[in-house]
């Protein structure tokens, strides 16, 4: 009787797109099914996409380029560059984090042109942030226009699974409509475009970087846990690396639309990446009601006056 009822269940919670499994390790409730942007778009090896960003001796390539080791030790970090720089579209890396004790590890994909705009730089950022004994690595999400360094649009979530044990898709979509946050397909965070927001949203073009590195002095608690290299190495592994969007060409002094090479679909103006299905928004909202415990939007300690887009929600 009770296996009945199990199944039942299961096929209720199927119905309603929700998964019947639950997530190792921590508690929360499976994610709700959602479409797989990632199956959209083709994959990228690094050899073709990628460059040395940093710490050479600690980059090392895998599968025939497909995947890449980056190694945080005593002597460097290490990160990878595109080769190509972008203005809106659809970028998503499989990654698998360092296990064990990882405090003031930061392991980050993201985007950035603080290379060709030091003082107004544009910056979208995926940080997973190490953790003292016993605790969950941390997702931040952030964004930065035109230099606003100085405010911090930082959201914080715990995962609902372990990160690493196997691969996990982290991903985002920036174009003219919104920016969003997904951790396996799933939404967590979107910023509208918007009056409120329009001049801080980035807005130039920007390359995208994969790296580890040593953030002792804030990731873990403010900097109480930095990292312990006794620990060391700690090995993060990339993969599945999917950017399309327009590319930027420097000389021509424009931008440049490339498809997927699976897909016409289109992050850019395509309706899909413009708005939010129901089922995606469904999605995000159980991962803020679940998983979200820190927004900027909600640090009255930290703002006097909230940022202008905080009161537009």
């Amino acid at each position: 009787m009770a296996l009945l009822q199990q199944k039942l269940l299961a096929s209720l919670l199927v119905i309603f797109g929700i998964s019947a499994a639950v997530s190792a390790g921590n508690g929360h409730d499976a994610a709700p099914n959602v479409t797989r942007l990632t199956d959209l778009f083709g994959h990228l090896t690094f050899n073709h996409g990628f460059t040395e960003f940093f710490g050479g001796s600690n980059i090392q390539p895998i599968n025939n380029g497909s995947y890449a080791n980056l190694i945080l030790n005593k002597s460097s970090g290490s990160g990878l560059v595109s080769q190509s720089k972008y203005y809106y579209g659809f970028f998503s890396a499989a990654i698998k984090l360092p296990s064990g004790y990882t405090s003031g590890v930061v392991v980050a994909f993201y985007m950035s042109n603080a290379d060709l705009f030091p003082h107004n730089h544009d910056e979208i950022d995926i940080e997973l942030l190490g953790h003292e004994k016993r605790k969950d690595w941390v997702l931040q999400t952030n964004m930065y226009g035109n230099g606003s360094v100085s405010t911090g649009r930082e959201e914080k979530f715990r995962l609902w699974f372990d990160p690493t044990e196997q691969y996990h898709h982290y991903s985002f979509i920036w174009n003219r409509h919104h920016i969003v946050f997904l951790v396996d397909n799933v939404p967590v965070r979107e910023i509208l475009y918007n009056d409120a927001i329009s001049s801080v949203y980035p807005s130039k073009p920007m390359s995208v970087y994969a790296t580890i590195w040593d953030g002792s002095e804030w990731a873990t608690h403010g900097g109480k846990y930095p990292v312990d290299y006794k620990y060391a190495p700690f090995v993060v592994s990339f993969g599945e690396m999917e950017m399309d969007g327009c590319t930027f060409d420097p000389k021509k002094k424009g931008v440049s639309c490339s498809k997927g090479s699976v897909s016409s679909r289109d992050p850019v103006d395509g309706e899909e990446f413009a708005k939010l299905s129901e089922q995606q928004r469904m999605g995000m909202e159980w991962a803020r009601k679940k998983l979200m415990f820190y927004s900027y939007c909600k640090d009255s300690s930290r703002f006097k006056v909230l940022p202008p887009e905080c009161k537009a929600k």
